[in-house]
């Protein structure tokens, strides 16, 4: 065997091992529908197995404001969904419009 292609081959495979973890967002409304739900959280829990961290987002818009309750039911089912892949990164925080929580792997 060539001792070249020896040495790029391992070059490779060393390359794949490594895995830097990168920052996903999941975008959702406080009208979002449960299939729409549901759909994200399969998405998430696939970020997460593949160790990536998952910022999730519940943006409101107009008279959705009055509402934040809404958007707090709708932040907790997503995160309860996730805590058996994942684990919670802080607390969930209000930032103007928008309510955030990160997720992380376990």
């Amino acid at each position: 065997m060539d001792f070249g292609k020896y040495k790029y081959e391992k070059k490779i495979k060393s390359h794949q091992t490594t895995h830097r973890t990168k920052t996903k967002e999941i975008r959702l409304r406080p009208k979002t529908g449960d299939h729409d739900i549901n759909f994200k959280i399969k998405q998430a829990k696939g970020f997460l197995e593949h160790k990536d961290k998952v910022i999730v987002t519940v943006v409101f818009r107009g008279r959705e404001l009055a509402h934040i309750d809404e958007g707090r039911k709708v932040m907790d089912r997503v995160v309860a969904e996730l805590l058996d892949v994942g684990k919670l990164e802080g607390s969930i925080q209000n930032q103007g419009k928008r309510m955030m929580c990160t997720v992380m792997p376990k």
